[in-house]
């Protein structure tokens, strides 16, 4: 018998804590995961799913636009209820939401609806008092939108609120640069808004290929997005009739209906007890792991965000089960973090694999870069301007891909295929000998020159 109620106790049901229990459970461990607010976390509930929902209803606005030149006669004003997409959304989350308790509860998983917090190295407290013991911890808490420390900031909404709108505002100002802000952007646009990005720099989308995101801010201007960089908030004032008025630097101030943070995302380590297992936290508040997820007390272990090291759902999901393989499945597995591929699914959409440009000149020294610049069919035809860029960077010496990067339709969809031979590490040559697929934007891949 053990000396614990449960083999393991998960907190936090999110994409990688999910994983987890439902994989140790297979394997034949006891397990009990809380969730205080909806099982699915960030991802499935406030996140990725709901988003790229949205993403895809944003993108009618265009379709719709460009239809009369296949022969389709749509009215040149269409009517758009945010309210019915919001609610489908919705409805497709609490869906999701259910799927994923079902899949928990059918392994043997308990699910305890309430917060937990650490107590000891085998301790839990839960929101209604009872302490529970478990032999392993595994922490997988996720982060949170981070609101910038200024004054009127509590006027403003993260991404999380943003699923819940009444109504599309006719003014939005974006803070922040990176994925969730540019995709946000496209969205808020498409639906109508007139918006605003201000970020503290003048690059967006750091970490991505200069060539690609240079496209993207292109492309975003000309459809009438307005950025500010080097533009730090200041304060928020809101006025008697509602409306925000936004002061930062360098530049005057701005009136806007709405004002929405998204300027990165903070560990869920606040109030979680840790300090009282001898838990070694980052200057971020992350949860400080070794390659098999194990944090500096031995019988407490962390997945996902909460790590702040890749911040993106495929990996959580990957350490959740690496974590159960490793624990109770008796295998030793461990994460390969190098070459992970990312998107953003942006209007129109970027995504990329392996070394930008600028790292693979600074860790090879001699590069070879193909490019591949190209107005898509659909495009051509719809009388739309806006180009797609792919983007082939190659080890000189060896003629091996180390990084491949694109913006333009499906990118994300092509991408992944394609990160697999660059995981591989397939040669320029082998993608030149592969026959194209005609006609295709992703055979520009193999046909690059």
């Amino acid at each position: 018998m053990s000396d614990y109620e449960y083999d393991l106790f998960v907190i936090g049901a999110g994409s990688g804590g999910t994983r987890a229990a439902r994989v140790s459970a297979a394997h034949g461990a006891k397990v009990a995961v809380a969730e205080e607010y909806r099982v699915g976390g960030t991802c499935v509930i406030r996140g990725c799913v709901p988003k790229k929902l949205l993403v895809y209803g944003a993108h009618f606005a265009e379709d719709l636009r460009d239809a009369n030149a296949f022969g389709w006669d749509v009215p040149t004003q269409c009517n758009f209820s945010w309210q019915r997409l919001r609610d489908n959304v919705l409805s497709e989350v609490d869906r999701i939401n259910g799927a994923y308790t079902s899949t928990l509860e059918n392994h043997g998983v308990e699910i305890i609806h309430e917060r937990a917090t650490v107590t000891g190295p085998h301790s839990v407290k839960l929101a209604s008092g009872r302490e529970v013991t478990a032999e392993r911890i595994l922490i997988a808490v996720g982060a949170r939108p981070a609101v910038p420390d200024c004054p009127g900031s509590e006027h403003g909404i993260t991404s999380n609120e943003a699923f819940h709108l009444d109504a599309i505002p006719k003014r939005i100002l974006i803070a922040g640069a990176g994925y969730i802000a540019n995709e946000f952007a496209g969205v808020f646009h498409q639906f109508g808004a007139h918006v605003t990005l201000i970020n503290r720099t003048d690059v967006i989308l750091r970490g991505y290929d200069e060539s690609i995101r240079d496209r993207l801010l292109q492309i975003s201007m000309t459809k009438g997005i307005e950025f500010r960089f080097h533009a730090a908030f200041e304060g928020i004032e809101k006025g008697e009739d509602g409306c925000l008025t936004v002061k930062m630097s360098n530049h005057e101030p701005v009136t806007v209906d709405m004002v929405m943070f998204a300027t990165g995302r903070v560990p869920n380590t606040d109030g979680l007890g840790l300090e009282s297992a001898g838990v070694t936290l980052d200057d971020k508040g992350a949860v400080q792991v070794d390659d098999k997820a194990q944090s500096s007390c031995p019988s407490i272990y962390a997945v996902g965000d909460v790590t702040n090291r890749v911040q993106l759902t495929p990996v959580a999901i990957r350490e959740g089960q690496a974590f159960a393989d490793r624990t109770y499945g008796g295998k030793e597995v461990t994460i390969d973090y190098d070459c992970i591929p990312a998107a953003v699914f942006s209007h129109p959409p970027m995504a990329g694999v392996g070394m930008t440009e600028g790292e693979a000149k600074s860790k090879l020294g001699s590069v070879k870069v193909y490019l591949s610049d190209f107005r898509p069919m659909k495009n051509v035809l719809a009388g739309r301007n806006e180009r797609a860029l792919y983007k082939m960077i190659c080890d000189d010496v060896t003629g091996r891909i180390v990084g491949l990067h694109m913006i333009g339709p499906d990118a994300p969809e092509i991408l992944q295929a394609a990160a697999i031979a660059v995981k591989a590490g397939l040669t320029k040559d082998q993608f030149d000998q592969t026959v194209a697929l005609h006609p295709t934007m992703a055979e520009e891949l193999v046909l690059m020159k």
